[in-house]
């Protein structure tokens, strides 16, 4: 029979899972992608119509899942961003792109 957790332990045990949860939702707010992360907040890509991170809020909210890496790539004279995507059971797959017209592919 399993022994029951010590009252002064529970209180413990709920703050140390409150600091993990704030730690993931801090890290799902840091900026994403490195240096192409960098360069969309610092308007480098400024005739874009659409950012790296629009491009990442609308990912997540279409396929509700978590963008977790992110990059950008140049075909055809046109800027193409690269997103990975974790859903909650743990699917990844990735997903471009194209930052004038927004569509997906």
């Amino acid at each position: 029979m399993p022994r029951p957790v010590p009252r002064l332990r529970l209180p413990a045990l709920l703050i140390a899972g409150l600091a993990v949860f704030c730690a993931g939702v801090a890290s799902a707010a840091a900026p994403r992608g490195g240096s192409a992360a960098f360069a969309a907040q610092t308007g480098q890509f400024r005739h874009a119509a659409m950012t790296l991170d629009q491009a990442i809020e609308m990912a997540e909210k279409r396929f509700h899942a978590r963008v977790v890496r992110a990059g950008v790539e140049e075909s055809n004279g046109q800027r193409i961003y690269v997103l990975r995507l974790v859903s909650e059971q743990g699917r990844v797959w990735t997903v471009r792109v194209d930052s004038q017209s927004g569509s997906v592919f």
